[in-house]
């Protein structure tokens, strides 16, 4: 069984994978019953957008990570996908600054994912 954190370092890799800017994964489990790790990143087409959601989904699944809900794809300007303890976010630029998911969750700690991305 795959761990909140392996689930989060496969998630930003796979974010990384397909260019995804500005990746943040804030430590949500002292601050929200939602999740322990939400993963925060954008893109700067709706293409992009729809190629990096689509990655964590198809990584998730190659590591038999359930997919418990994929929201938003019909738009491309914010996608969320529920892996049960991380949560991903993949925002269009303009559509990740008005929503400052970061400033809302500001309770949460950063957590360093450098060593997960190249």
């Amino acid at each position: 069984m795959i761990n909140s954190q392996e689930i989060l370092e496969l998630v930003v890799k796979a974010a990384d994978d397909k260019r995804a800017e500005d990746i943040v994964a804030l430590d949500v489990s002292n601050v929200s019953l939602l999740a322990d790790y939400f993963v925060i990143c954008h893109g700067n087409s709706d293409k992009q957008v729809m190629a990096i959601a689509n990655e964590v989904v198809e990584e998730s699944h190659k590591h038999q990570v359930e997919v418990k809900r994929v929201e938003g794809k019909e738009t491309a300007r914010w996608v969320l996908i529920d892996l049960g303890d991380v949560i991903v976010h993949v925002f269009h630029g303009e559509e990740r600054e008005f929503y400052n998911l970061e400033k809302l969750w500001s309770d949460a700690p950063l957590v360093n994912i450098t060593s997960m991305v190249e």
